[in-house]
């Protein structure tokens, strides 16, 4: 993404990034992950959020339901609640529908990759930890774990303040289908 155009998103977002901290008017919730990512992470694909209170449903495969076990376990081995799964399985469809994206060439972000399109440019990891699901989930985890108050926040807020996205209040059409998702499979 081209310097000018970051600088308008994260204008757009009423957010800056500075040196590894937010700054603006979320910065009392955030900080630099602790796996030393930078949260930030634009995928192009991402759609535009629908209208308020609308909420979007996709029909999932093997992988990608194996994709939202993933993301469970690796909650749980963070020590993390259910609410923390929830989050992330909500950004995880937002960002990459559950699918563990490789490089998509023109059709992302440079080089935005797996289930939260982190972007190794952007000190989320390397390639190969990026598409790891525990991996980054953990460290998408580790964000949100910096982000004061998280638990009582708005989905949509809090997964924004640790993605950065271009399209801030499109994590919310998700969440019921991941609130379902976390019910379904938490205990199995």
């Amino acid at each position: 993404m081209n310097t000018i155009f970051r600088k308008s998103v994260l204008s757009v977002a009423g957010l800056a990034f500075a040196g590894g901290v937010f700054a603006g008017p979320i910065a009392a919730h955030a900080a630099t992950p602790a796996v030393d990512a930078k949260p930030v992470a634009v995928a192009v694909q991402s759609a535009a959020p629908k209208p308020q209170g609308e909420q979007s449903h996709i029909s999932l495969n093997d992988e990608q339901t194996a994709n939202v076990k993933a993301i469970i376990a690796a909650t749980k081995k963070a020590g993390l609640p259910e609410r923390a799964a929830v989050i992330s399985i909500a950004t995880s469809l937002q960002e990459s529908k559950l699918e563990n994206l490789g490089h998509l060439g023109d059709r992302n972000d440079h080089d935005s990759l797996g289930l939260f399109q982190q972007r190794p440019s952007s000190g989320w990891g390397t390639p190969e930890q990026i598409t790891d699901p525990e991996y980054s989930t953990t460290a998408f985890l580790k964000g949100l774990k910096q982000v004061d108050g998280w638990q009582d926040m708005a989905l949509t807020d809090a997964a924004q303040t640790v993605q950065v996205s271009a399209y801030p209040d499109a994590y919310a059409q998700w969440e019921q289908q991941a609130t379902d998702l976390v019910a379904q499979h938490w205990n199995s």
